[in-house]
């Protein structure tokens, strides 16, 4: 099969197209054939071996050479075979899933057959191998909205921030959405009740705290930090930070700065709640 293999870290060169074998599924396994793959944060930290921090940590960041040889976390496609002891997966199945190890980027990837999802008749692969990074990561920030809770979300319109938008209005959330004046209707038409533009507002100061909110877009000068003005309102407010300081880049098409990440999806999530919600970390 085809594959682009990751040699060495580098720029986008680094990864070269070669053939190579394809994957024989083991106990437990699914072989898919990928239609649809999406480029994440999470690859260009595999493909750069950056943060250098991550280097030294337990994980898929080798120390001297790439750990994943096949990138790609987000796969749709269709099921091929089913390895032993696999039930209830049938060959032709369309599915989608987020990969622990790689292998998005080859024509075939082996796949525990329990991160398989079966993919929804309504989307296309290249849709459905959109949303599982994103999706998730949004997810996290927001699963825990109540009805008529205020949510804040920075970044609304990036990768994560349009799946949390569309989460916390459907759980029944007063959402605020932090973006630029250019994508303020599409955030509208996503489920935000208000959207506050950062090229023009301080959200920090706009208004009373809210009782969620998350940060999707990390790198984004409303967004770094936390900025001083943050901390203060945060005080004032009586709430608390949930997770630490940014992984680095940004969702935003475009992205916000000269070192960001391909767009897709957050490098980072931060949330903060009003007391007595417990503290925890989002990664």
């Amino acid at each position: 099969m085809k594959a682009f293999v990751l040699d060495r870290y580098g720029p986008p060169e680094a990864l070269r197209l070669a053939e190579i074998d394809r994957p024989t599924p083991t106990v437990g396994e699914v072989l898919v054939r990928v239609h649809a793959t999406s480029v994440n944060p999470y690859d260009w930290h595999h493909l750069r071996g950056e943060p250098y921090l991550a280097r030294l940590m337990p994980g898929t960041v080798g120390l001297r050479r790439p750990g994943l040889r096949i990138l790609g976390a987000d796969i749709a496609g269709q099921v091929v075979a089913a390895g032993p002891q696999v039930t209830g997966i049938r060959p032709g199945s369309d599915t989608f899933a987020l990969l622990r190890a790689g292998g998005g980027f080859g024509e075939y990837v082996s796949v525990p057959a329990k991160l398989l999802a079966p993919m929804p008749a309504n989307l296309t692969h290249a849709q459905a191998a959109a949303v599982p990074i994103a999706g998730v990561t949004a997810m996290l920030g927001v699963r825990a909205v109540r009805t008529g809770e205020r949510v804040l979300i920075n970044g609304a319109s990036g990768g994560v921030g349009t799946f949390a938008v569309q989460i916390a209005h459907a759980r029944g959330a007063v959402v605020t959405a932090v973006c630029g004046a250019r994508n303020a209707d599409l955030v509208r038409a996503l489920g935000a009740d208000e959207v506050i533009d950062y090229g023009t507002t301080d959200f920090t100061h706009a208004r009373g705290p809210s009782d969620r909110a998350t940060t999707s877009c990390s790198t984004c000068p409303a967004a770094r930090g936390p900025p001083p003005a943050a901390v203060r309102c945060a005080r004032a407010a009586r709430t608390r930070w949930w997770a630490g300081r940014p992984a680095g880049g940004c969702s935003r098409p475009g992205g916000c700065s000269a070192r960001s990440p391909p767009a897709g999806s957050a490098a980072s999530v931060r949330s903060w709640s009003t007391p007595p919600g417990p503290t925890r970390t989002i990664r």
